[in-house]
């Protein structure tokens, strides 16, 4: 499950990209995560899923402002301007960065093994995407390293109530959690940054939508739940790789000829994170 989430998330740079095709960064965010929250509405009704304790909100609005608003806010203005190849430098160190909130929020140590094969994952994917994309300081990565943050909180907090709810209710009630702020920000955006419903805008909302922000978090945050938070988070260091293929497949960029050296030692890496013993 946590695989098919990876595989799931890496188009959401390209489906971001084609999104801003007819779209601003703001009613990007905005339309994302009403369309998201309108439609883990209607399953959550459509299931008669009762609301959660009062004790799991805290991480659901975690969940809501790390995964819903901050992370598609901050990536998307990056975005604008940052390569896809570039951007990808975030998901590089979000794994790491999900295995250390999990492990405070937790109080539960991987092993040293675990957090070497970790850093070493994340400094081949962070080098390598910084070498892809020119690896010059910007705003474009302050804006990225912020959304490493909030995300990786997102993720650890979703992941750890995962535990105690079926994964696709921890991301439906975070949308849901954040429609008030997804809509507002759609009202206010609206009319500062008009839309264009080109293919690549409709194409690239829809799935940014439906997929990246609640049909891949359904099957992530089970994954995380199955297997645990850190070594979940360690499969995501493919994720920049894929995305890389799918810029070169979808958006003409061409693929560096350390992509397959690359790919050897992330997935070398990931092998050694899933035997690590937590």
């Amino acid at each position: 499950m946590a695989v098919l989430g990876v595989v799931s998330f890496s188009f959401s740079f390209p489906g971001t990209v084609w999104a801003l095709d007819g779209f601003g960064p703001w009613t990007a965010t905005g339309v994302r995560g009403l369309l998201a929250g309108l439609l883990a509405a209607g399953c959550l009704l459509a299931a008669r899923v009762p609301v959660p304790e009062r004790r799991h909100w805290p991480a659901l609005l975690t969940v809501a402002g790390g995964c819903v608003i901050g992370n598609p806010l901050l990536t998307t203005l990056a975005l604008q301007t940052s390569s896809t190849a570039h951007s990808a430098v975030v998901i590089g160190l979000l794994p790491l960065a999900t295995a250390a909130i999990s492990a405070a929020l937790t109080g539960r140590r991987p092993s040293r093994t675990f957090w070497t094969a970790a850093c070493v994952g994340a400094a081949a994917v962070v080098a390598f995407t910084l070498h892809r994309g020119g690896g010059l300081p910007s705003l474009d990565d302050a804006y990225l390293f912020a959304s490493v943050v909030v995300c990786a909180a997102g993720y650890a907090q979703g992941g750890r109530l995962a535990s105690h709810m079926p994964g696709w209710q921890v991301i439906a009630w975070g949308v849901v959690a954040a429609l008030p702020v997804s809509a507002l920000v759609t009202a206010a955006a609206l009319p500062w940054e008009p839309v264009q419903l080109t293919t690549k805008a409709v194409i690239g909302m829809a799935y940014v939508a439906a997929v990246s922000q609640f049909g891949a978090f359904v099957v992530w945050y089970r994954g995380m739940a199955a297997i645990g938070v850190p070594k979940a988070s360690q499969i995501q260091l493919a994720q920049p790789l894929i995305t890389l293929v799918w810029s070169v497949l979808l958006m003409g960029e061409q693929l560096s000829a350390l992509a397959p050296v690359t790919a050897a030692v992330v997935l070398a890496c990931i092998a050694v994170t899933q035997r690590a013993r937590a």
